[in-house]
């Protein structure tokens, strides 16, 4: 292969890295929501009783120059307090409370993780293939 042809090879590449990239990551965002919503069907995490919070768990992912980001996340306001717990505290109505915490999405990051390096392998191969 001489110079010239490579550089032909990787400016092809190129083009096509940035959408590759993009569907591997909204991929793995899908993968994450769907453990995170798994890990939120019940115990260790907490348990469905009207579905609203299971529901409300949401991908957004956006394409950036040669690549992509994803969010996870939900608009729920007892996200925070289901993950992490809420002890020995008082909320604004002046309640205490000693909630232990239920783990969903702390459980599935090594997952989203392994998901995204998968995914990067598999678009480095598309591409250059």
């Amino acid at each position: 292969m001489t110079p010239d042809e490579l550089a032909d090879r990787l400016d092809q590449a190129a083009d096509r890295l940035g959408p590759a990239i993009e569907r591997r990551v909204q991929h793995a965002a899908e993968i994450g929501r769907g453990l995170i919503r798994s890990n939120a069907s019940g115990r260790p995490g907490p348990n469905i009783i009207t579905g609203q919070y299971w529901a409300s768990w949401q991908t957004r992912t956006r394409a950036i120059p040669y690549g992509a980001q994803c969010t996870i996340g939900t608009d729920r306001p007892q996200g925070r307090r289901l993950e992490f717990g809420f002890f020995d505290m008082t909320d604004s109505l002046g309640r205490h409370y000693y909630q232990p915490p239920f783990p969903h999405v702390g459980p599935a990051i090594s997952a989203i993780e392994a998901a995204l390096l998968q995914g990067m392998r598999d678009a480095a191969t598309e591409v250059f293939s």
